[in-house]
Order: C-alpha cells, then sequence, then structure tokens
C-alpha cells in the first residue's frame, strides 16, 4: 500500500472519513510548499550565496542570517497569498502583520530555528502555530494561551526534509521526496516513550541554574549509582527543532530553562514562536512540557515576544522536573 501524500491526510487527518477544514488545508498545505522553498534555499547554501549575515538585527537583538531573512520574507509572502490569515506574526519582526481581512487564522512563525547553525551545516527548521482569528488591532488577536492552537507543526532540514504536524488529534511526519517535491507520510500516530535515559541542556550555562535545574541535572549525571538508578546520556544541537526532532523519534527531556544571567527574563525562548508549537506537538505525542510553574500551553500570554522557560519531553522526567520545583 503506498503511503498517503499531504494532501491525502488532510482529506482524512482522523480516519474518519471528514476532511480538515478547507481552509486549514489550504494553510497547511501553503506552509509546506513555503518549506519546500526553504529548504531548497538551505541546500544551496554558498553555493546560492546565502550564507553569512544580513547585517541586520531582529526584535530580539539578535544577528540576522540572510537566510533567516529569506525565509522570513517566503513565508510572509506565503501568508498574504492564502487569503486565509487574517494576520502574520514572525519571531524576526517587532510588530504583527494584518493580512487578509475577516479571514479565519492566525499564524505565528519562527522562520529559521537554531540559524547559528547555519554556517556550519548542521540541522535547522522552520517552526509554525496557527490559531483562530480574534477581533482586535496590532499583538492583542495573537495574546491566547497555546491551548487555542488549531495546529502546529515544524520543518527540519536536515539529512531529510521533514514536516512534523498536529492538527490537534495525534502527531504526523512527513518526509519530502527530492524529485517530485512530494510529502509523503513517513510516520503515523507519533508517540514519545513515557521514560527515557537521554537529556538535552547546555551544560555551560550550569553555574547559573535555579537550584531545581540542577538538582535534576545532578540527578541524571549521578548514573544508575544515584536516585534514578539509570545512567542517562546528554545530547546538544543548539537548534530547538533538531533536539525535539529527536525527541519526538527516541524520546528524551529538552530544557532551556531561566537561568541567572539575567534574571529579569522569564526564559530565553519565545513562548509564541517556539514553546508553545513545540510543547502542542509534545503533548500530542504522549509528552509534557513545563515552564517551571505551569504547563506551557496555559501559560497566558502579555507580548508578542514572551520569553519561557522551557522543559519538554518524556512524561516521566518533566513530572520529576515539577517535583523539583515544587519542593
Amino acid at each position: 500500500m503506498t503511503a498517503p501524500t499531504l494532501r491525502e491526510y488532510l482529506a482524512n487527518p482522523k480516519a474518519d472519513g471528514n476532511p480538515a477544514p478547507r481552509e486549514l488545508s489550504v494553510l497547511i498545505e501553503a506552509i509546506s510548499d513555503s518549506c519546500r522553498t526553504i529548504s531548497y534555499l538551505v541546500s544551496r547554501g554558498a553555493l546560492a550565496d546565502v550564507l553569512g549575515s544580513a547585517g541586520t538585527g531582529n526584535v530580539q537583538g539578535e544577528e540576522q542570517k540572510q537566510l533567516d531573512v529569506l525565509a522570513n520574507d517566503e513565508l510572509m509572502a506565503m501568508a498574504k497569498a492564502t487569503g486565509v490569515i487574517a494576520a502574520a506574526a514572525s519571531e524576526e519582526e517587532d510588530d504583527a502583520r494584518p493580512i487578509t481581512p475577516d479571514a479565519p487564522y492566525l499564524l505565528l512563525f519562527d522562520p529559521l530555528d537554531g540559524s547559528s547553525n547555519i554556517d556550519v551545516n548542521v540541522s535547522i527548521g522552520t517552526i509554525f502555530s496557527v490559531l483562530p482569528a480574534k477581533a482586535g488591532e496590532c499583538a492583542a488577536p495573537f495574546l491566547q494561551t497555546g491551548r487555542n492552537q488549531v495546529a502546529a507543526g515544524y520543518c527540519v532540514y536536515g539529512p531529510q526534509t521533514t514536516l512534523v504536524l498536529t492538527l490537534g488529534s495525534g502527531v504526523v511526519a512527513f518526509t519530502m521526496d527530492p524529485p517530485t517535491g512530494q510529502w509523503v507520510q513517513t510516520s503515523a500516530m507519533i508517540g514519545i516513550p513515557e521514560k527515557t535515559k537521554e537529556f538535552s541542556i547546555n551544560m555551560s550555562n550550569m553555574r547559573h541554574w535555579a537550584d531545581p535545574v540542577r538538582a535534576y541535572i545532578d540527578e541524571c549525571l549521578a548514573g544508575e549509582t544515584g536516585v534514578r538508578a539509570k545512567n542517562f546520556n546528554m545530547r546538544w544541537i543548539a537548534s530547538m527543532v533538531a533536539d525535539v526532532h529527536r525527541i519526538l523519534s527516541r524520546g528524551g527531556v529538552f530544557l532551556y530553562p531561566w537561568d541567572k544571567r539575567d534574571p529579569g527574563k522569564p526564559g530565553k525562548l519565545r513562548l509564541m514562536y517556539e514553546a508553545n508549537p513545540m510543547s502542542l506537538l509534545v503533548e500530542q505525542a504522549g509528552g509534557k512540557s513545563f515552564d517551571g510553574k505551569l504547563q506551557i500551553l496555559d501559560v497566558q500570554p502579555t507580548d508578542l515576544h514572551q520569553r519561557v522557560s522551557v522543559m519538554l519531553g518524556s512524561k516521566e522526567e518533566v513530572e520529576r522536573l515539577e517535583l523539583l520545583h515544587r519542593v
């Protein structure tokens, strides 16, 4: 039996004979088209003269790579062309852009996550989140909790180009077939194992962590002689897309916690562009997410570029982190 394409999946996402809403299908297919274009640019790299700095900074004060700008422009053009996006917001832009009045959806995206890895040919990706449109101006319609997302996903540009998606009823993955450009389903009903022996964190920041995070990592490092009674491996790619993709593929836990270097900021990662869509995917796959106080999908946004502490992945590990934060 031939594996279904993305379009065929959208015609029957819950396997109940009912298609996804037409406007949502239009949007998801359009996002996949943009990811195909971005994948091509990434694969060309230096041959297309798209590596290196763009000579500009984003709203976060971070240096923009040329591919950051190109990917952002591609996704904004796509949002305008679909006719189903009322407004779109990007991690790379100060403000949301109004697109099509009275359209049913809002789109948020990180056009190229892990862009510090671009020039060294390490996996990077695009993250997206879809919310129902609401009345209001500027950022106000976007300030919905992650529970309101109607779809979320990412595309990872690595040895294969893979699109991972949830419409709220499980997580599926599609791999781009280069000769045809088709997105072919390669995983269905992805599930994260409850137990794991793998964690992902930037260990160089250990001296800056809060006590509960330090205690958790100390437990992992103690191995089979410690309270966890098992040995852990550490992985860190410095690309959230790549690290979360590994967790969805084989389990694990990813941590990018608050630390003392900038105590006024609740975290490094962006709630709306990174934490919410990834948390929805993880929860739909049977995992959990946590920001040190709340489940991430329950955090009420107050700002379009709000930052948050992120701990997500295998259920047992996140629950251990929750316990340590309550002590």
